[in-house]
Protein backbone atom coordinates (compact mmCIF):
# COMPACT_ATOMS: atom_id res chain seq x y z
CA UNK A 1 0.00 0.00 0.00
CA UNK A 2 0.89 3.68 -0.94
CA UNK A 3 2.41 6.10 1.37
CA UNK A 4 -0.29 9.10 1.18
CA UNK A 5 0.61 12.50 1.43
CA UNK A 6 -2.10 14.79 1.28
CA UNK A 7 -0.43 18.04 0.27
CA UNK A 8 -2.63 21.30 1.35
CA UNK A 9 -2.76 25.43 1.33
CA UNK A 10 -4.63 28.43 1.26
CA UNK A 11 -5.40 29.84 -1.84
CA UNK A 12 -2.55 31.52 -3.04
CA UNK A 13 -0.15 29.82 -0.83
CA UNK A 14 1.29 28.30 -4.19
CA UNK A 15 0.10 24.77 -3.56
CA UNK A 16 -0.18 23.76 -7.34
CA UNK A 17 3.41 24.55 -8.03
CA UNK A 18 4.34 22.69 -5.42
CA UNK A 19 2.48 19.52 -6.75
CA UNK A 20 4.30 20.01 -9.81
CA UNK A 21 7.46 19.72 -8.10
CA UNK A 22 6.38 16.32 -6.50
CA UNK A 23 5.48 14.97 -10.18
CA UNK A 24 9.06 15.95 -10.86
CA UNK A 25 10.13 13.74 -8.21
CA UNK A 26 8.38 10.88 -10.13
CA UNK A 27 5.30 10.58 -7.46
CA UNK A 28 2.15 10.15 -8.88
CA UNK A 29 -0.03 13.05 -7.81
CA UNK A 30 -4.22 13.33 -7.44
CA UNK A 31 -5.17 16.81 -8.21
CA UNK A 32 -8.73 17.72 -6.25
CA UNK A 33 -9.37 20.50 -8.50
CA UNK A 34 -8.30 18.99 -11.97
CA UNK A 35 -10.76 16.36 -10.66
CA UNK A 36 -13.53 18.88 -10.31
CA UNK A 37 -12.62 20.63 -13.57
CA UNK A 38 -13.16 17.17 -15.20
CA UNK A 39 -16.15 16.72 -13.36
CA UNK A 40 -17.88 19.82 -14.52
CA UNK A 41 -17.89 18.57 -17.87
CA UNK A 42 -20.90 19.01 -19.94
CA UNK A 43 -23.20 15.65 -19.17
CA UNK A 44 -20.63 14.57 -16.59
CA UNK A 45 -22.24 13.49 -13.06
CA UNK A 46 -21.11 17.09 -11.15
CA UNK A 47 -22.94 18.95 -14.07
CA UNK A 48 -25.52 16.71 -13.79
CA UNK A 49 -25.79 17.50 -9.95
CA UNK A 50 -25.85 21.30 -10.20
CA UNK A 51 -27.83 21.37 -13.15
CA UNK A 52 -30.16 19.63 -9.96
CA UNK A 53 -29.50 22.12 -7.96
CA UNK A 54 -29.04 25.67 -9.85
CA UNK A 55 -30.85 24.59 -12.88
CA UNK A 56 -30.06 28.51 -14.27
CA UNK A 57 -26.15 28.07 -13.36
CA UNK A 58 -26.44 25.16 -16.76
CA UNK A 59 -26.02 26.84 -20.06
CA UNK A 60 -27.78 25.47 -23.53
CA UNK A 61 -24.72 22.98 -24.15
CA UNK A 62 -25.23 21.60 -20.52
CA UNK A 63 -21.95 23.81 -19.37
CA UNK A 64 -21.39 25.09 -15.91
CA UNK A 65 -21.81 28.80 -16.18
CA UNK A 66 -19.06 29.80 -13.26
CA UNK A 67 -19.95 33.27 -12.80
CA UNK A 68 -23.54 32.50 -12.38
CA UNK A 69 -22.59 29.75 -10.37
CA UNK A 70 -20.22 32.01 -8.19
CA UNK A 71 -22.48 34.77 -7.69
CA UNK A 72 -25.10 32.38 -6.87
CA UNK A 73 -22.74 31.06 -4.17
CA UNK A 74 -21.75 34.79 -3.03
CA UNK A 75 -25.59 35.77 -2.77
CA UNK A 76 -26.98 32.68 -1.00
CA UNK A 77 -25.41 32.11 2.48
CA UNK A 78 -26.61 27.79 2.18
CA UNK A 79 -25.56 27.66 -1.87
CA UNK A 80 -21.82 26.51 -0.73
CA UNK A 81 -22.98 23.85 1.51
CA UNK A 82 -25.61 22.56 -0.61
CA UNK A 83 -22.53 22.28 -3.45
CA UNK A 84 -20.04 20.91 -1.82
CA UNK A 85 -22.94 17.91 -0.56
CA UNK A 86 -23.15 17.28 -3.87
CA UNK A 87 -19.82 17.88 -5.20
CA UNK A 88 -17.46 15.95 -2.39
CA UNK A 89 -18.91 12.67 -2.84
CA UNK A 90 -17.85 12.26 -6.18
CA UNK A 91 -14.64 14.03 -5.62
CA UNK A 92 -13.93 11.39 -3.16
CA UNK A 93 -14.92 8.45 -5.24
CA UNK A 94 -12.71 9.21 -8.15
CA UNK A 95 -9.64 10.10 -5.17
CA UNK A 96 -10.64 6.58 -4.52
CA UNK A 97 -9.87 5.18 -7.42
CA UNK A 98 -7.00 7.32 -7.97
CA UNK A 99 -5.79 5.52 -4.93
CA UNK A 100 -6.53 1.89 -6.14
CA UNK A 101 -4.46 2.38 -9.54
CA UNK A 102 -1.45 3.61 -7.76
CA UNK A 103 -1.33 0.83 -5.24
CA UNK A 104 1.87 -0.38 -6.16
CA UNK A 105 3.64 3.24 -5.86
CA UNK A 106 5.59 3.80 -2.88
CA UNK A 107 4.47 7.48 -2.00
CA UNK A 108 1.37 9.19 -3.66
CA UNK A 109 0.13 13.03 -2.86
CA UNK A 110 -3.07 13.73 -2.91
CA UNK A 111 -3.16 17.29 -3.72
CA UNK A 112 -6.39 19.09 -1.55
CA UNK A 113 -7.01 22.13 -1.44
CA UNK A 114 -10.46 21.89 1.41
CA UNK A 115 -8.18 18.72 2.69
CA UNK A 116 -8.72 19.58 6.78
CA UNK A 117 -12.43 21.11 5.68
CA UNK A 118 -13.48 17.89 4.39
CA UNK A 119 -11.78 16.00 6.78
CA UNK A 120 -9.79 14.03 4.10
CA UNK A 121 -6.84 14.30 6.02
CA UNK A 122 -7.89 11.24 8.05
CA UNK A 123 -7.24 9.24 4.75
CA UNK A 124 -3.74 10.49 5.06
CA UNK A 125 -0.15 9.09 6.13
CA UNK A 126 0.90 12.60 6.44
CA UNK A 127 0.41 16.24 5.50
CA UNK A 128 2.21 18.59 3.98
CA UNK A 129 1.06 22.30 4.35
CA UNK A 130 2.30 25.14 1.81
CA UNK A 131 2.56 28.71 3.48
CA UNK A 132 3.63 31.80 2.54
CA UNK A 133 3.62 35.25 4.10
CA UNK A 134 0.00 37.13 3.85
CA UNK A 135 1.39 40.10 2.06
CA UNK A 136 2.90 37.61 -0.47
CA UNK A 137 -0.04 35.16 -0.78
CA UNK A 138 -2.76 38.27 -1.51
CA UNK A 139 -0.53 39.60 -4.16
CA UNK A 140 -0.88 36.44 -6.13
CA UNK A 141 -4.11 36.15 -5.83
CA UNK A 142 -5.02 39.72 -6.65
CA UNK A 143 -2.87 39.27 -9.99
CA UNK A 144 -4.91 36.26 -10.86
CA UNK A 145 -7.75 38.87 -11.19
CA UNK A 146 -9.58 37.45 -8.37
CA UNK A 147 -11.97 40.37 -7.01
CA UNK A 148 -11.56 41.27 -2.96
CA UNK A 149 -14.83 39.93 -2.35
CA UNK A 150 -14.43 36.66 -4.03
CA UNK A 151 -11.02 36.12 -1.97
CA UNK A 152 -12.33 37.13 0.92
CA UNK A 153 -15.30 34.37 0.95
CA UNK A 154 -12.55 32.27 -0.24
CA UNK A 155 -10.55 32.82 3.00
CA UNK A 156 -13.77 32.54 5.25
CA UNK A 157 -14.48 28.79 3.93
CA UNK A 158 -11.11 27.94 4.84
CA UNK A 159 -8.93 27.07 7.20
CA UNK A 160 -6.84 29.61 8.52
CA UNK A 161 -3.09 29.39 7.69
CA UNK A 162 -2.13 29.26 11.02
CA UNK A 163 -4.47 26.11 11.81
CA UNK A 164 -2.87 24.62 8.71
CA UNK A 165 0.59 25.12 9.66
CA UNK A 166 -0.25 23.70 13.61
CA UNK A 167 -1.52 20.35 12.00
CA UNK A 168 0.93 19.66 9.46
CA UNK A 169 3.64 16.65 9.81
CA UNK A 170 5.61 19.53 6.86
CA UNK A 171 5.34 23.25 6.59
CA UNK A 172 6.64 23.79 3.01
CA UNK A 173 7.45 27.56 2.55
CA UNK A 174 6.88 28.85 -1.29
CA UNK A 175 8.80 32.36 -0.76
CA UNK A 176 11.11 31.40 -3.52
CA UNK A 177 10.91 28.47 -6.42
CA UNK A 178 14.39 27.13 -4.67
CA UNK A 179 13.44 27.03 -1.33
CA UNK A 180 10.09 25.18 -2.36
CA UNK A 181 12.05 22.60 -4.46
CA UNK A 182 14.15 21.96 -1.43
CA UNK A 183 11.67 21.68 0.95
CA UNK A 184 9.98 19.33 -1.47
CA UNK A 185 13.04 16.93 -1.48
CA UNK A 186 13.38 17.06 2.31
CA UNK A 187 9.77 15.65 2.63
CA UNK A 188 10.31 12.96 0.35
CA UNK A 189 13.51 12.37 1.76
CA UNK A 190 11.84 11.95 5.00
CA UNK A 191 9.25 9.97 4.30
CA UNK A 192 11.26 7.18 2.91
CA UNK A 193 12.92 7.35 5.97
CA UNK A 194 9.52 6.18 7.74
CA UNK A 195 9.00 4.33 4.97
CA UNK A 196 12.38 1.67 5.18
CA UNK A 197 11.91 1.76 9.31
CA UNK A 198 8.03 0.84 8.82
CA UNK A 199 9.50 -2.41 6.30
CA UNK A 200 12.60 -3.11 8.33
Amino acid sequence: MSFRLGLTGSIGMGKSTTAAMFAEEGIPVWDADATVHRLYVPGQPAAQAIGRLFPTAIGPDGSVNRPRLRAMILADPTALDRLNAAIHPLVADDRAHFVAAHHDAPIILLDIPLLFETGADQTCDAVAVVSAPPEVQRERVMARGITEADFNMILSRQTPDADKRARADYIITTTSLDTARAAVKDVLADIRRRIALTDA
